[in-house]
């Protein structure tokens, strides 16, 4: 049994979460023309790639910002709902400021404001993993778009098996940023994507059983912002999707040597250096393929350098130690929240004005996936990848 929340924070928390999905900042820093920038920069010898170009924007941030100040945040008496709407208040007006300050010298910056840099530490632990993990032969990649189409489509049935209301869209679009991707709570998935068979189930549970899932659970409850995405929730949805995906069977040692890839061109990104500089220390120093290297290299230079991808790494670093700790996993799929956020959520839960995840994901449920889960909780950063895919 819910409690409703009082109407200055509904109105809020509705307004929040209207304009995030405005703000929209995610398509705003994808670059367009990434298959034609690739065969440019290949044709170049690796010297040289064409500069990034963005869609159009499709927000005006000082409305947005008017928007913002004008929230009666101030009217709200709950003190844990109010503190927690502030804080994804701050959060978005940063997302506004990214947004605007694509392409020019301020963003990095407003990157950093954002996401924060690679700590020292995590920087150790990607030049470990880029040093320490081995590089495997690549099993052929003999699956696409149609095959993540029909794997994705039988993952959403089975969830709508379980609730009525589970539901999202699948687009197979062209000039992605990525392979497939989750925005909004619909899947995106790269028309021209080719992957190993035993990485299709992976990444589907990477995109639909942790974002897809967690944004749903996120909808069941009172306050919107965990479907939306409490401030700073992206380091745990990150490190939940890595899980998901060695859970899944199939976490090989070249998906984590990318995680770790993409913390060292943040940095490098952060320092100044181009496309073909981020490229090249991928590449040549660490051992990337260069495809997987020029497509990091771009993706840390979104928007001027986009600190995010450090995220991926940090996020399932700061899972695994959760784990070690011998926490439940199951709070974390409630909705999109941070790892600091459970004290507060345990608090609402108590006074109904939060609920238990209504969906676990499917990756957790079987003994051997439960046996797994075991099997992180002792598995170091450097170690967590599969040697081969599991059944």
């Amino acid at each position: 049994m819910t409690a409703p929340l009082e109407p200055a924070a509904r109105i809020v928390d509705a307004e929040l979460f209207a304009i995030e999905t405005e703000i929209d900042w995610l398509t705003a820093l994808s670059p367009t023309g990434n298959h034609e920038r690739w065969e440019a920069f290949r044709a170049s010898g690796y010297r040289s790639a064409p500069a990034l170009t963005y869609p159009p924007l499709h927000c005006e941030p000082r409305t947005l910002r008017r928007r913002l100040r004008e929230l009666p945040l101030e009217e709200i008496d709950h003190a844990l709902v109010g503190e927690l709407l502030r804080e994804k208040s701050r959060e978005l007006d940063r997302q506004v400021d990214l947004v605007e300050l694509r392409g020019t010298d301020g963003f990095v910056q407003a990157s950093v404001a954002l996401f924060g840099a690679p700590d020292p530490a995590l920087l150790a632990d990607a030049d470990e993993i880029l040093a320490e993990v081995p590089e495997r032969e690549q099993a052929a990649a003999e699956a696409g778009a149609a095959d993540l189409v029909r794997a994705a489509e039988e993952e959403r049935e089975a969830y709508r098996a379980q609730h009525d209301g589970f539901d999202f869209a699948i687009h197979v679009v062209d000039d992605l940023n990525s392979s497939l991707m989750v925005n909004r709570g619909e899947l995106l998935i790269d028309a021209e994507t080719r992957v190993p068979r035993a990485r299709v189930a992976p990444l589907v549970a990477h995109e639909v059983g942790t974002h897809v899932v967690t944004r749903f659970n996120g909808r069941q409850q009172p306050l919107r912002q965990l479907e939306s995405g409490l401030a700073h929730y992206d380091p745990l949805q990150e490190g939940l999707a890595a899980l998901a995906e060695w859970l899944a069977g199939c976490l090989p040692a070249d998906r984590l040597r990318v995680l770790a890839g993409r913390v060292v061109a943040a940095d490098a990104a952060m320092q100044g250096q181009g496309v073909e500089e981020v490229f090249a220390l991928l590449h040549e120093t660490h051992g990337i393929g260069a495809h997987g290297a020029f497509d990091t290299a771009v993706r840390a230079l979104r928007g001027g350098g986009l600190t995010k991808d450090a995220v991926y790494l940090q996020g399932l670093r700061d899972l695994l130690a959760y784990l070690a700790d011998g926490h439940d996993i199951a709070p974390l799929f409630a909705g999109k929240l941070a790892l600091a956020h459970l004290p507060a959520l345990e608090s609402l839960r108590e006074e109904g004005l939060a609920l238990p995840p209504a969906l676990m994901p499917r990756h957790l449920r079987s003994e051997a996936a439960l046996d797994q889960l075991e099997a992180a909780r002792a598995t170091s950063l450097t170690s967590f990848y599969t040697q081969e895919s599991r059944p």
